[in-house]
């Protein structure tokens, strides 16, 4: 819950220069987030992402968003090192871990069964509202991991989701890569903070069961600082890579080709152009539901 190189070095179009991972500040662009029928509000300018993510069960890459505010990084135009999968240490050269892995990371949907739970990274952004207008078409829910510093510059997008039955996630303030290089204290403010930024931008008696690390980068550590925060620790089944535009087939296939009943997917409405995740939205929604698909939440 958005480059030079992808994940495996995949090229990108220019537009995603320096996006995954390695990032450069002065590469920030202001844009607007489509709210439908809520009307359109600013998205604060921010350095284009990092590298996207893959399976929590696999090797993933960092999802789209911010680098972190005290991490260096990369020069545009480098590819970046492959984190590890959600709930795994990174480890240095030394072999060991430097940080205990997670063991509680959802990537289930609550109720089981013929059941999906969407989830969207990195908003609000400039697809939020068109992601909206598709899931009430067919009365789809789904949950979106919010930035918490574009959740604040987009209270009338968070307000949207919301007010139509979706749910929260809180994706930390500002996306900080990779996570558990963080010092204690900074993913205690990226966590918290978020949160309450998400909370107040959704305003009345809105609730945020879970958080998402950038990348998947879930450790014991910001578990239990999640945990603390009252939020458990999601994760995903499926990723069809969107933040790396591999073009709406590809996005469209790895869903249909590897969504189990009872699996979440992984896709982002903020971070970048998520032109082809609308246009393979507009396609897989109608194939879920000839599937015999519904739509849940996931565990929590």
């Amino acid at each position: 819950m958005l480059v030079a190189c992808g994940a495996h070095g995949t090229p990108l179009a220019a537009g995603d220069a320096a996006q995954h991972s390695a990032a450069s500040p002065s590469a920030s662009t202001s844009t607007s987030a489509t709210t439908g029928g809520s009307g359109t509000s600013s998205v604060a300018a921010r350095p284009t992402p990092s590298e996207g993510p893959s399976s929590p069960f696999a090797t993933p890459s960092q999802d789209p968003a911010t680098p972190s505010r005290t991490a260096t990084p990369s020069a545009p135009g480098t590819a970046p090192a492959t984190p590890s999968a959600p709930g795994t240490a990174s480890k240095p050269a030394g072999g060991q871990p430097s940080h205990a892995p997670a063991t509680h990371v959802l990537s289930h949907t609550a109720s089981g069964g013929r059941t999906v739970a969407l989830t969207f990274d990195d908003g609000p952004g400039p697809a939020t509202g068109q992601v909206l207008d598709l899931l009430a078409k067919y009365d789809a829910k789904a949950t979106f991991c919010e930035i918490g510093d574009n959740a604040k510059a987009n209270p009338a997008a968070v307000k949207r989701i919301v007010a139509e039955g979706h749910r929260l996630c809180d994706h930390t303030v500002d996306h900080p890569q990779p996570m558990h290089t963080q010092s204690h204290q900074q993913q205690v403010a990226e966590i918290a903070d978020a949160k309450a930024e998400i909370l107040n931008a959704a305003g009345g008696d809105a609730q945020i069961s879970w958080w998402r690390a950038p990348g998947g980068d879930f450790t014991a550590e910001n578990e239990k600082i999640g945990a603390d925060q009252g939020m458990k620790s999601l994760g995903w089944s499926v990723d069809p890579r969107d933040w790396s535009r591999p073009g709406v087939q590809s996005i469209v296939t790895t869903v249909q080709q590897n969504l189990r009943p009872g699996g979440v997917v992984l896709m982002h409405d903020g971070g970048g152009d998520r032109t082809q995740t609308v246009a393979a939205l507009k396609q897989l929604l109608p194939w879920l539901v000839a599937q015999g698909y519904t739509f849940d939440f996931p565990q929590s």
